[in-house]
């Protein structure tokens, strides 16, 4: 979230962010309510100074008063007294609403973005930073991932659909276990050449969990809520992986011992699509669960622009060993998600549909969520330094490293053959133990 002392002081600039946004006009009258509601609290803040101090004043006065046998002023004091605490009780009362406001304001508003995010109001003003490989010629006109899966009897979208509704997958054979070959080869890469420490985490969280991350209040719609709470708490199956992980260290302060942290996991994803109709509901492009492989990086501030770098080209290495051509993309501010500050889109290319399309995303929000989950860490401090620096608001980073079922859908339609059968990437044979699926 941004700091409310922050848009309250800086209106026109948070004002201009949203511009490069596009963002809708609720988020123009919160900066000013934000602004009008802070000046309130200024006034609230002051009296009560001046009614505790004048209640100080008073008290003392009491029993001097009494001393003296001034009885009747000494009880006229008391009455003052009593109704000076009478309106710092309001004054309490009114300062929780404003507070609790501004809050619930602040927490609405997206993230700052960076100067390097362009201008734009769509995907289509996106900017293409680079690409890898080449997309196959093919001698005979490829088949959708669909189509494809079916005639290996590896996919089965209709029995989904009798089982849970449209927009779920059924994976058989060595559909599945593709599919799990996918994942461990992810974990593999990430935990043995990049470093990372892999996790398994719950995928039913409690309210203030995607609070922190960003996800709730503003985007609830397209969460999973359960019915039943969680130790008296509302409770969310996780949309990423991201959620439960990077509140790992929430209301805590990492010490120089604990940082940088990097992180893994595999989970199931659950998203209700709000407002999705109509956009790739067939196949595995978008349903509402799906697995993915997160990294999630915690990070000094001055070192999140270069964790974010790598983690690009982390995802990155994932798709050039499984041989997949793909094209980086710099998202622009009418496109980029509500807590990132800066993010990179992975799009793989996908036969069927002539075009590349997003597999991962990966995003660097800078301190938005460390402030929202209160996580803080230690500046770096020169050798010799005895005295600890000040705390300051951690950076977090995220990314899809992959997405499983959109990396399934590239391998089907890229490495199919004229005759029905799929090659499996080499270096995912030995997960797999064959080297082609053919049609049954």
């Amino acid at each position: 979230m941004l700091d409310p002392r922050f848009v309250a002081a800086e209106p026109d600039l948070v004002k201009q962010h949203l511009t490069r946004r596009h963002a809708g006009d609720d988020a123009f009258a919160s900066v000013d309510r934000i602004v009008a509601l802070t000046g309130r609290r200024t006034e609230l803040v002051t009296e009560q100074g001046d009614l505790r101090a004048e209640r100080n004043r008073l008290s003392k006065e009491i029993g001097g008063l009494f001393k003296q046998g001034k009885r009747d002023e000494a009880e006229a004091a008391k009455a003052q007294v009593q109704e000076v605490n009478a309106r710092v009780g309001v004054i309490e009362q009114e300062l929780a609403l404003v507070e609790g406001e501004q809050r619930d304001l602040a927490m609405r508003l997206p993230n700052l973005l960076d100067d390097a995010v362009p201008e734009g109001a769509s995907d289509e003003d996106n900017i293409e930073v680079s690409r890898w490989g080449t997309p196959r010629t093919f001698d005979f006109t490829p088949e959708a991932h669909v189509e494809v899966g079916d005639k290996l009897g590896i996919l089965d979208m209709a029995k989904a659909a009798e089982l849970s509704g449209a927009r779920f997958s059924l994976l058989k054979g060595y559909g599945a276990r593709l599919e799990r070959a996918l994942i461990n080869f992810f974990l593999d890469l990430h935990t043995g050449e990049h470093g990372y420490t892999e996790l398994q985490v719950p995928v039913i969280v409690q309210k203030h969990v995607p609070f922190g991350t960003g996800q709730l209040p503003k985007f609830s719609d397209d969460m999973f809520k359960l019915e039943q709470p969680l130790n008296g708490s509302p409770a969310y199956l996780i949309p990423t992986a991201e959620v439960p992980v990077t509140n790992l260290h929430r209301e805590s302060i990492l010490e120089d011992g604990e940082m940088n942290r990097k992180y893994v996991t595999f989970t199931p994803c659950f998203r209700s699509e709000a407002g999705s109709a109509g956009k790739d509901v067939r196949g595995l492009m978008r349903v509402h669960q799906f697995h993915k492989v997160e990294l999630v990086q915690i990070t000094r501030p001055e070192d999140s622009e270069a964790a974010h770098e790598e983690m690009v080209g982390q995802a990155e290495k994932c798709l050039q060993l499984l041989g997949l051509p793909y094209r980086k993309m710099l998202l622009c501010g009418g496109d980029i998600g509500f807590g990132a500050r800066k993010c990179y889109d992975l799009e793989v290319w996908v036969p069927s549909q002539d075009r590349y399309r997003e597999i991962s995303s990966i995003s660097n929000c800078g301190d938005f969520q460390g402030r929202r989950m209160n996580t803080r860490c230690r500046p770096a401090q020169a050798p010799g330094e005895k005295k600890k620096a000040k705390p300051v608001f951690v950076h977090t980073l995220n990314g899809s490293a992959l997405a499983v079922g959109r990396t399934m859908l590239a391998l089907l339609e890229n490495y199919q053959q004229a005759d029905g059968s799929v090659e499996i990437p080499e270096v995912l044979r030995p997960y797999m133990g064959v080297d082609v699926l053919r049609p049954q």
